[in-house]
């Protein structure tokens, strides 16, 4: 049996207060208090900025130490921005938050690849305003999307109940569903999956993801080569100053449905790689994209 999470209410009530008191600010004012946040992860020591450090470096060895030190203090202030911002992306409502979304034809181009009948399915990286991008596919088609819960779960009801608040259905990383996946599919609608998240110890194959190895989910090829879909990378880049949200989405290139998972996890994290090129700095650096490798790889050397 799966283990549930903790329940912890006061972690979840302080959560769920934080956000509404997040959500009475502009986004611009919203995004200036995320750089002070930023700042103070920059000048002070903590994990999020010893992980930051050390997945840029694994990223761009070649960097000079000038470089590299100014795309961390970058990336850690967009990572107070993604912080400052969820009061906005997760209450605000539909009339309020859509004028901030520019869209130059990406659901259009949606909507044409939904003309095939097989369903589309949309890869959305740890990149720019990550958690934009369920509720903006949401408000135009019927969308399936994979949910890891967080460990809390009086955090976790809050946030199915604000991502689920214009129709996307969340589910769970598990066999019902994947099921949810391939029926979405079928039915000829979009499916949604964060491409370069940990997939746990079954779902995923070590592959390079920045020259170093990964978990990488082997789960996109598998509905690929089943449904046929077509598939799009998309992101929303976080815009200077509050301005707002530009939405990218970049058709899929070939290799991501190859029979070898070896290969096409290889060719998924190539890929993502070239979105996370367009905006460095939005990168989830933050993220322990290597963590447990390097925890395998410790062990063995123990061993």
């Amino acid at each position: 049996m799966k283990k549930k999470g903790k329940n912890r209410p006061l972690v979840g009530f302080m959560f769920r207060m934080v956000i509404r008191c997040l959500s009475c600010f502009s986004l611009k004012q919203a995004h200036h208090y995320g750089i002070i946040i930023g700042w103070c992860l920059w000048l002070l020591p903590n994990s999020l900025k010893a992980t930051t450090r050390d997945n840029i470096r694994y990223a761009y060895p070649d960097y000079l130490p000038g470089q590299r030190h100014r795309l961390i203090r970058t990336s850690l202030i967009e990572l107070g921005k993604g912080f400052c911002e969820l009061g906005d992306l997760w209450c605000w409502p539909r009339e309020k938050l859509l004028p901030l979304v520019q869209d130059d034809g990406g659901v259009d181009t949606i909507k044409e690849a939904l003309k095939r009948g097989r369903g589309v399915i949309v890869l959305s990286p740890h990149l720019g305003a990550w958690e934009l991008m369920g509720w903006y596919w949401s408000i135009h088609f019927p969308i399936t999307s994979l949910y890891r819960p967080p460990r809390v779960r009086s955090m976790a009801d809050f946030m199915r109940q604000v991502r689920q608040r214009e129709g996307a259905k969340l589910v769970p990383t598990e066999v019902s569903g994947i099921k949810a996946l391939f029926k979405a599919l079928k039915n000829n609608e979009v499916v949604g999956i964060l491409p370069d998240q940990d997939p746990g110890k079954k779902g995923g194959v070590l592959a390079p993801f920045f020259n170093h190895p990964a978990n990488t989910i082997t789960l996109i090829s598998k509905l690929i080569r089943k449904a046929g879909a077509p598939v799009f990378f998309t992101f929303a880049e976080r815009l200077p100053k509050g301005a707002g949200y530009k939405i990218h989405v970049i058709e899929a290139g070939r290799g991501l449905d190859a029979s070898d998972e070896q290969e096409a996890a290889r060719i998924l994290n190539r890929q993502i790689e070239q979105c996370v090129q367009l905006v460095p700095a939005q990168y989830l650096w933050s993220y322990g994209r290597y963590r447990k490798v390097k925890q395998h790889l410790r062990r063995q050397q123990l061993q």
